[in-house]
This record gives C-alpha cells, structure tokens and sequence, in this order.
C-alpha cells in the first residue's frame, strides 16, 4: 500500500507547493457541509492574502451513515477536494495514515470531523510554518479545567509512563489537530510501522516543533464514540507502540516483589531462630501465591501486548484499503460553472 501511493503521489507532483488538509470521518454526515463551508473560508483568504494552493482530503473510515457520499457531493470551491472512502473501519491512525498518502500537496494540515478543531485557527498554525519557519506546528487544549478528576489524572499518568526515561519527550496535551511543513511530511510518510501512533511519530521526526494553545469548540452535530475504554485501549495501543514503559514497570514490579519476599522471609527467620515462634501457615501461603502469580500474569499480558505487535509487524497487512477514491479540482469546476454561465447567456441572447 505505501510503496503504491508513493508512486502515485510521484505521479500526480507531490512535491507541489501548498497545504492539504487532511480530515478523517466516521459517521460526520450531519456537520461535514457547515465545516467544508468554513475550511472554504479560510481558503479563499489564505489564497488571497498568500497565494496558497490548497486542498481538502476527507477519509471516510468505514461510516455507517451518509459521510462518504456527503464530503462527494461538496463543491470544490476554491480549494480541491478528495474524498477516499476505505473499505472498512481500519481505526483513525489507519484514517490519518491513508490522508497522509492521498495529500497531493507539499504541506498536511491534520484536523477532525466534529467541529471541535475550529478552521479559524489553521491561519495561525499556516503563519507560524511560513512566517516563523516551523515544521510542525502541533495544538494543545489550554486547559482541561472542564474535565473530570478521574480524566485529567489518566491523562498525566499516561503521559509520564510515555516519557519516563524516555529520550524525546510526548508534549502533554498536545492533540492530532496539527500542521506539517513538507519536509516533515515526508519524514513521517517514510516510517514504516503499521502500529501506528501519529502523536507520538510526529514529534519523534523532529525538525522545529512549537506548540499553540486552543480551546475546543463544541461538538454541534452527532455524539463522540469515545469512552472510558476505548480511550483506555489507545492508551495501551500508543504505550505498547512507542515505549517501553511498561515492560521496565513490569521489571520494577517483579523487583519490588523479590525484595519483599527476600525481606519477609527473612523476618520469619529471625522470629523462628530468636523468638521461637511459629511459621505462619495457610492464609500467609494463600496470600503470598495469589499475588506472585497475578503479578506474573500481568507480566505476561504486558509482554503478549508487545509479542502481538511483532506478530502483526512480522505479517505486513496492508494498514488499510480503499474502496473509492474520487477527486474534484476547483480549477475545473470554476470553469465549468464558467462556461455554463456563458453558454445560459448566450441562449438569453438568442
């Protein structure tokens, strides 16, 4: 799949000057129009104020609504726009890689569906690339003030099991809603890996990175098909793929637990030997093998997360499929529209 996009992407001038917009979508059928209208917005000023060629990239991961045949029906005004529908739902890193491929553009702007990435701030993000002459650009909530207790905490602990001893530090907080200079595309396009985590792989590249607070709006149309445990299974899936935090936890655990052993049983030693008492019977044996055994399970589930990425790693599925690719470029269909306007009053002439 990448060695075949890589050759089209050849084809079509990938190296073409400009920013793609890349905007994953499951079941957005009801606010893809008003968002479109308003990335159009910043397309035209964007193309007046800087001459910036722009396009638009929705990917389709396997809806069950009318997403794919709503971002279709959008005019291609002024900026182009493709829509790539995959065969199925492959997962929004499947989604974000599949965008990444498609982008015709030297630039990829990355931003979701919902609304909740407001098109008012990719000005900003566009700015700091041409202007300060950074490569990517990444957005951060200012704040997480509004979320639970339990949330905010999980997102910490995550991050500090990310990084912990870790050469190149996740920033925190920071989202997928981010924008890479062409070079810094292309450096993401030749990783390799299927177990993809875009956060952590777009700082890992490097180059100049700086980060711009933002407030998210409101969702306006659908609800969220995050929750609690799927919020939990990517944070296992980012861990297991970009660290090895949890093995080195699964070490300190096992440490921590010999050198209780070594501890208690040495303590029983010296009651027995000095104070002549009784080894402790049943309920101390109980205790001691439920929870060196669970221990042990949980070390293996840890290393059977990591054995399962090689696994899928080894096989080298494609990471996605597309079942329909459509493309419509704005400088066709304002001439188009240009010569049925001219063709209408030539027939009022007559």
């Amino acid at each position: 799949m990448a060695a075949k996009s890589t050759k089209t992407r050849a084809a079509t001038g990938r190296a073409t000057p400009g920013l793609s917009i890349v905007i994953p979508m499951f079941n957005e059928a009801k606010g893809l129009p008003a968002l479109h209208e308003r990335i159009a917005e910043v397309a035209r000023f964007l193309k007046i104020k800087r001459g910036l060629a722009m396009e638009v990239v929705y990917v389709d991961d396997g809806s069950r609504d009318e997403s794919s045949r709503v971002a279709q029906a959008l005019p291609a005004l002024p900026l182009d726009v493709q829509v790539v529908t995959l065969s199925r739902n492959f997962g929004k890193e499947a989604a974000l890689l599949a965008g990444l491929e498609h982008a015709r553009l030297g630039a990829v702007l990355f931003m979701d569906a919902d609304g909740q990435h407001s098109p008012d701030l990719i000005e900003t993000l566009v700015s700091r690339w041409l202007d300060d002459g950074y490569d990517v650009v990444y957005t951060a909530k200012a704040h997480r003030e509004n979320e639970p207790f339990l949330r905010r905490l999980g997102v910490h602990t995550f991050y500090s099991l990310l990084n912990w001893r870790s050469r190149h530090k996740i920033p925190e907080d920071a989202g997928d809603f981010r924008l890479l200079s062409p070079r810094a595309a292309e450096a993401l396009r030749q990783m390799p890996e299927r177990n993809r985590f875009f956060k952590g792989l777009a700082s890992w590249i490097g180059f100049k990175q700086i980060r711009v607070d933002y407030e998210p709006d409101e969702r306006k149309h659908g609800v969220t098909t995050w929750n609690v445990w799927t919020l939990i299974g990517l944070s296992i899936e980012g861990l297991t793929s970009f660290s090895v935090a949890p093995l080195r936890v699964a070490s300190a655990l096992g440490l921590a637990l010999a050198a209780t052993a070594l501890l208690f049983g040495g303590w029983i030693l010296f009651e027995t030997i000095f104070f002549g008492k009784d080894v402790p019977g049943y309920p101390s044996l109980v205790v001691s093998v439920m929870v060196i055994g669970g221990a042990q399970l949980l070390m293996i589930g840890v290393l059977g997360e990591y054995i399962g990425k090689l696994l899928s790693e080894i096989k080298g599925r494609p990471v996605y499929f597309v079942a329909e690719h459509s493309v419509k470029n704005a400088d066709e269909t304002t001439a188009t529209k240009e010569a049925k306007s001219r063709t209408a009053a030539s027939r009022a002439a007559e």
